[in-house]
């Protein structure tokens, strides 16, 4: 099975972390790579609760899995343990099969010396999609996540 993992220490508490990762507000500051806006179409955090996301190319060059220069993809919370844990399961929405079906996404939050060791796993990663590019776009993300909520943290 095609697998990303990514791990990272935030100098922050898991409430305040996993307060971020679920407020739609704050998506668009952090769940993006560099190089790309995000919109939020949809997010409902609970357990069966959906959410749709945008990610636009701010350059124009590359393309795009849902059309020209946009990535879309849809999904739903398959469980959230507060302050430790969210899966969801995502989609995209395209007609390329290189990169169709359901992938799950799993955030695990632990405690650890400094704050928090976020570990993000991103499986089945479609065939059509880098997995180098994959791990990179969580760093920049994970990069925006740590600078918003450690500025926050008193």
């Amino acid at each position: 099975m095609r697998r990303t993992e990514v791990r990272r220490v935030i100098h922050a508490g898991r409430a305040r972390l996993y307060q971020a990762l679920l407020d739609p507000a704050l998506l668009a500051q952090w769940k993006v790579p560099h190089g790309m806006t995000l919109t939020v179409h949809e997010f409902e955090p609970r357990e069966g609760g959906r959410l749709r996301i945008s990610l636009a190319y701010d350059d124009h060059a590359p393309a795009g899995k849902t059309s020209a220069h946009t990535d879309t993809y849809r999904g739903r919370f398959v469980r959230l343990i507060p302050d430790e844990l969210i899966v969801e399961e995502d989609e995209f929405e395209t007609t390329d099969p290189a990169v169709a079906g359901a992938m799950t996404i799993t955030i695990r939050l632990l405690d650890c010396p400094g704050g928090t060791e976020l570990v993000a796993s991103h499986e089945p990663v479609p065939p059509g999609v880098s997995l180098a590019d994959n791990e990179r776009g969580w760093n920049m993300a994970l990069d925006k996540l740590s600078a918003l909520v450690e500025r926050d943290e008193p």
